[in-house]
């Protein structure tokens, strides 16, 4: 047998067993046979953006465990916001949690009604993620009008307030965001874990698709609680979806905030789809512009799938991960 006829017969075994063992693992972690024969062809980042995943938008399709498997296959280094019992799955896969979950963004920091409540939480994130190795925790600003509680994250249906809700003002609402942040950030900083207060758009209103009364809907806003509290461990989630919705000028706005962000998101614009070319935004070159500022924290990929999901994250990773190899 020649050299080179071997060599052609060894490639296509490995090639072979390779689809043969993802096809496996689709069978006993969720993942379908063909999104798991596709994702044997590995995509390997070529550095500079670290590739997360957000679980919650890929529940439907795949639990903690397939999703780890896809993270790996396509480079991605992180699976985030997942729930405290799941980050020893992801260290078993060698993968990180690039942000943890905490309060909800419904009852968040602006109304001192819900500070004992969110201070717990976040007190009990920070300590779960320290010792973990997490390095962000999320948090929320709140919406502007009492929501009500419990609300648990859900998208909160205006229609249901009290006949009197309680309407708290921008001002009131940065003063007594700063007041509740500076109550939680000593602690944070002693344990050396970040928070990232997330912008949302409040323009869309389809649930998880944006926010309507959410009070940190502007990038000025949450900049604002941000200087007024002044520590390096608070800073933002630039969710490029939401930015884009509300502010746009996306480039601009990347530099405006190179020294506040500490966690970044996507999805595609409009309807927080895939990050194909049906949609408005222009990755690659947002992308670039925040590697130029020199972010290297998760870029963590939250697009709620219209069509196969694998696809779709293959897709991302790849466009998002242009300005590295350029």
């Amino acid at each position: 047998m020649s050299d080179h006829l071997s060599r052609d017969i060894s490639t296509s075994r490995r090639r072979w067993l390779a689809g043969a063992a993802a096809i496996a693992v689709g069978a006993s972690s969720g993942i379908g046979a063909r999104e798991a024969a596709a994702a044997a062809d590995e995509y390997q980042p070529q550095g500079g953006v670290n590739h997360s995943i957000v679980h919650w938008c890929f529940q439907k399709h795949w639990d903690v465990e397939g999703t780890c498997r896809v993270a790996k296959q396509l480079g991605c280094k992180s699976v985030e916001l997942v729930a405290p019992q799941h980050f020893d799955t992801l260290k078993r896969h060698g993968l990180a949690c690039a942000i943890a979950g905490s309060h909800s963004f419904t009852q968040g920091m602006n109304n001192p009604k819900y500070h004992a409540m969110c201070l717990e939480i976040l007190r009990k994130s920070i300590d779960a993620s320290a010792a973990a190795g997490v390095p962000t925790v999320i948090t929320f600003t709140g919406f502007a009008q009492d929501a009500g509680e419990p609300a648990g994250g859900k998208h909160a249906d205006l229609s249901k307030l009290p006949k009197n809700p309680t309407v708290i003002s921008p001002e009131d609402g940065i003063k007594h965001c700063v007041a509740g942040f500076k109550q939680i950030i000593g602690y944070a900083e002693e344990k050396k874990v970040n928070l990232s207060l997330e912008m949302l758009n409040s323009r869309v209103d389809i649930e998880m698709k944006g926010h309507p009364g959410y009070q940190g809907d502007h990038i000025d806003y949450c900049l604002e609680i941000l200087r007024q509290v002044g520590s390096p461990r608070l800073g933002l989630l630039f969710d490029i979806y939401h930015v884009q919705i509300m502010d746009g000028d996306l480039i601009t706005r990347v530099k405006q905030c190179r020294d506040f962000i500490n966690h970044v998101h996507t999805a595609g614009n409009p309807g927080r789809g895939e990050l194909d070319d049906l949609q408005e935004i222009n990755y690659p070159a947002v992308m670039k512009a925040i590697v130029d500022v020199g972010y290297k924290g998760y870029v963590g990929h939250e697009f709620i799938p219209t069509r196969d999901p694998l696809a779709g994250l293959r897709e991302a990773v790849i466009k998002c991960d242009r300005p590295a190899a350029t």
